[in-house]
């Protein structure tokens, strides 16, 4: 070896004398203690890894902002969406209800008219409102003798109701004073 090549490759290194006046007073370190040997796939990584952060590092630079404001202004965000579409969202479901109801409110009343369609058929033809008449208003045709018959529960008093009343004058006030004066 020449020595410019030597004192190339003596640069680098250090040499025991230079070790021992560096770490003079402080404890003696095993030499290879605290050193790894780095795996290919580690290098790689460690190599992502820093190119990640560094690239987070700038895009924190570029806003200005540190990642735990970066994360409060996204919850900020998030809140006020879902506050944006709270009160939509309940109305929406509020009258999805409504809906419902008066549908069905709908489907009994189209059932009610039905049932009036019916029965205003029904009453078109003459006999049924002639036994309607007879039924509910009690009429008769001409010629005929109605009966009456009153069951015992549909009398309006019984004997003994009538007992226990006190009977009113027969005659008027005035006329019960002319007769008293008149003697």
């Amino acid at each position: 070896m020449t020595k410019r090549a030597r004192e190339r490759s003596s640069r680098g290194r250090r040499t025991e004398s230079s070790r021992v006046r560096r770490t003079e007073g402080v404890p003696a370190r095993h030499p290879l203690r605290g050193r790894r040997v780095p795996r290919a796939g580690a290098v790689r990584a460690r190599l992502r890894r820093g190119f990640a952060a560094k690239q987070a590092g700038n895009a924190a630079r570029v806003l200005g902002i540190s990642t735990t404001r970066r994360a409060a202004v996204l919850a900020i965000v998030i809140c006020a969406l879902a506050f944006t579409l709270a009160v939509p969202l309940r109305t929406y479901l509020s009258q999805r209800a409504e809906i419902k109801v008066q549908e069905q409110h709908q489907a009994e009343l189209q059932a009610e008219v039905a049932q009036l369609e019916a029965r205003k058929a029904a009453l078109s033809d003459p006999a049924e409102v002639e036994a309607e008449a007879r039924r509910r208003l009690r009429y008769v045709m001409p010629g005929e003798t109605p009966y009456l018959v009153q069951l015992p529960e549909d009398s309006p008093q019984s004997p003994q109701q009538g007992g226990q009343q006190k009977p009113g004058p027969s005659q008027a006030w005035y006329q019960q004073l002319w007769s008293s004066l008149s003697g």
